[in-house]
C-alpha cells in the first residue's frame, strides 16, 4: 500500500515538477534544490 502510494506519486511529479538532471546541483537555487531532494525522496521511498 506504501510503496504503491510513492510509485504513484513519483510519477505524477514527474509530470508536473521540472526536470532538473541536466544542471549542475552546485548552480540551483534553494528552491530547485528543495523539488530536487523532494523528487529523489519520493524515488527512493517507491524502491
Amino acid at each position: 500500500m506504501k510503496k504503491l502510494f510513492f510509485k504513484i506519486l513519483v510519477k505524477i511529479n514527474k509530470a508536473v515538477l521540472p526536470s532538473l538532471y541536466q544542471k549542475d546541483p552546485m548552480k540551483l537555487t534553494m528552491l530547485q534544490k528543495a523539488i530536487l531532494a523532494y523528487r529523489y525522496w519520493a524515488l527512493t521511498r517507491s524502491l
